[in-house]
């Protein structure tokens, strides 16, 4: 699924999940929700290919794959959130879940909310 979708790429986040199996799109739009809820003033772009969202730089990624689903936080609110995340596949700044299981809203909130933090506390530093 995803290399045909690297030649040609979605131009924006609804046209990406029009392209995705349907099993898939349910779970990436709860991820979609969470992550508007924690983040209103980020901005939907996609980058590389996937989803992104962008506030003071880019905030967080998704994406579907064949067997599974990604959540792109960064690897600093993984390694914060390691005790909550134990249950999924992890890997330096990934977290990998079911196709039919989304990752807990409360979840993605925090670390959506994490990771505004950390784009705001470096966007006010570079502005110093």
């Amino acid at each position: 699924m995803r290399s045909s979708r690297m030649n040609n790429p979605a131009k924006d986040i609804d046209s990406y999940l029009a392209g995705v199996p349907e099993e898939a799109r349910r779970t990436l739009e709860e991820l979609r929700k969470a992550i508007r809820s924690a983040a209103p003033k980020a901005t939907e772009c996609i980058s590389y290919a996937m989803p992104a969202y962008r506030y003071h730089g880019v905030l967080v990624y998704f994406a579907a794959f064949k067997d599974h689903c990604s959540f792109f936080p960064g690897a600093g609110v993984l390694k914060s959130y390691q005790d909550e995340l134990r249950a999924y596949s992890t890997s330096k700044g990934t977290i990998r879940f079911p196709i039919d299981k989304p990752l807990p809203a409360a979840l993605v909130k925090k670390m959506v909310k994490a990771r505004v933090k950390e784009n705001e506390a470096r966007a006010e530093s570079k502005s110093r």
